[in-house]
């Protein structure tokens, strides 16, 4: 949990009904709602660098939990308010529990990690929209993301070397599926900042944008994901994250099954009749 706050603010067919939830007041630390099929989940802790402490950590565990939960969802967004994405743990809640830090650590992990295995379980995308700094924690906030689109702002450090500590909430699961082991280790180990262009090319991020630009970019993105093909969306998700694992046989077969299940689909009927037609499909989902 522990992260990189300090140093970084100093180097700053059929549409089913969709829940319409929006059950957190501005005064929560984790915002969310889920409206039009679009989850969205937002840090709100901009004093603090939104980093994670006992309440923000409980506060993101109702809001995974409540977006996972509402019909018809069809894309996550995580984002976050003010000049950082995600600071990492709360150092400043780690000073004041200096003497029981194993218990705090506990207990701020103890209620997040079955929601975060849930929301990096969904068979929907998920779009991470990164308007500045991240480290940490924040790095699983990140990544877990099937699309990282990125203000041109950013910075992200390990974080938890400088702190004697090691990561956390599959931060460094899912840095290893981005940019390799040599890389994460790298980063998670020399704790070097690296700036926006070093994240585009090591693969961290998919896009930079202009800190200007950024929301309305990452809009178009969760637009076409919130009116595409969600079944065949959680098929593509499915099989890349399978790949990895299976034996060449078993993908093939794997592949087989599922493409033969979609193109029994209304979305198929409608993507082919599209192409014909030579008109945009309008997908049920």
């Amino acid at each position: 949990m522990a992260g990189p706050a300090a140093q970084m603010r100093e180097n700053d067919g059929i549409r089913e009904p969709y829940l319409e939830t929006d059950t957190m007041s501005s005064e929560s630390t984790v915002l969310w709602s889920a409206q039009d099929g679009i989850g969205r989940i937002t840090l709100n802790r901009p004093e603090g660098a939104n980093a994670l402490n006992r309440r923000s950590a409980r506060d993101l565990a109702a809001a995974i939990d409540g977006v996972a939960a509402a019909a018809g969802l069809k894309v996550v967004v995580l984002s976050a308010r003010g000049t950082m994405y995600c600071g990492g743990g709360d150092i400043a809640e780690f000073v004041q529990h200096a003497d029981g830090l194993p218990a705090l650590v506990d207990d701020i992990l103890s209620p997040l990690l079955a929601s975060f295995e849930r929301l990096a379980s969904l068979p929907v995308p998920i779009v991470s929209v990164v308007n500045g700094p991240f480290g940490g924690a924040g790095i699983a906030m990140a990544l877990v993301g099937d699309f990282v689109m990125a203000a041109d702002t950013i910075k992200v450090r390990g974080g938890y070397v400088a702190l004697g500590l090691s990561p956390d909430l599959a931060a460094s699961w899912l840095l290893v599926r981005r940019v390799g082991v040599a890389r994460a280790r790298q980063i998670f180990m020399l704790n070097r900042p690296l700036d926006a262009e070093r994240c585009l090319q090591w693969g961290l991020v998919d896009e930079l944008w202009p800190a200007d630009q950024l929301q309305a970019q990452a809009e178009k993105v969760i637009t076409q994901f919130a009116t595409g093909p969600t079944a065949s969306y959680a098929r593509v998700k499915d099989l890349c994250a399978r790949a990895e694992h299976n034996s060449l046989a078993e993908h093939l077969q794997l592949e087989r099954k599922y493409l033969v299940e979609r193109a029994g689909s209304a979305d198929a009927r409608e993507g082919v009749r599209a192409f014909i037609e030579k008109r945009p499909a309008r997908f049920g989902g």
